[in-house]
């Protein structure tokens, strides 16, 4: 009996020094990221709305939407603007399921989609012969539109109040028979306030503030001539 009393004490006591170690030694263990979690922009459209059932646009190829490195990867980004608006931070336990720019191309080509054909790059082969390139003279020429997502981030004016910002600048090309030719360039800014002061309030802030720019670009896209 006093062999099983002390061999019990003897793995009470290693155990002990073990959960001991682990806690000494668990800052250099790996993290369990079960408890991040993602966030997108939502389903997006479930229904047509009348306003999208009006005429038909001309396709667009759109090339992939391009962010800056700083936007390159999933973090959920937010400013204090009244501490250090230079220094971006990044939410510890929350990201996006993809990055930024993916998520507005995403939404970009769902919502462009719904009055026009909207062409991934390459899709229509440029004339090759004389004979061609006659044709293509007297048909409407494909436009090319390429975005730039510039900023992408929550504002905190003060600890209980932000809001959300994204900044795209858009450029149109025109093909032609000669290359590809400028036609149009503009900046869009849009800000919205969010929910919560949060992870969460910047999410729903940051759809809702794309869906914004998004807007806007679609309105001065379809005042573009049609070359």
């Amino acid at each position: 009996m006093s062999f099983i009393a002390s061999y019990a004490y003897l793995s009470g006591a290693r155990a002990l020094f073990l959960l001991i170690s682990l806690a000494l030694t668990g800052c250099s263990l790996p993290r369990n990221d079960a408890g991040v979690l993602l966030h997108d922009f939502g389903p997006g459209a479930r229904q047509i709305r009348p306003g999208d059932r009006a005429e038909v646009l001309p396709p667009l190829e759109l090339a992939p939407v391009q962010a800056s490195a700083a936007l390159g990867g999933t973090a959920l980004l937010y400013r204090l603007m009244y501490a250090d608006a230079q220094q971006p931070q990044a939410y510890a336990h929350s990201r996006w399921s993809m990055p930024p720019a993916l998520l507005v191309d995403q939404r970009l080509r769902e919502r462009l989609g719904l009055r026009r054909a909207v062409l991934h790059p390459g899709a229509v082969a440029p004339p090759r012969s004389a004979s061609a390139a006659a044709v293509a003279i007297t048909e409407p020429a494909l436009l090319k539109l390429q975005v730039d997502l510039e900023e992408f981030s929550q504002l905190f004016d003060t600890p209980d109040s932000s809001s959300a910002l994204v900044r795209l600048r858009a450029t149109v090309l025109v093909r032609r028979v000669t290359g590809d030719a400028l036609l149009a360039q503009r900046s869009f800014i849009a800000q919205q306030t969010a929910p919560t002061a949060d992870a969460s309030g910047g999410v729903q802030a940051l759809a809702a503030t794309t869906d914004q720019a998004i807007t806007e670009l679609q309105a001065w896209l379809a005042q573009l001539p049609d070359h």
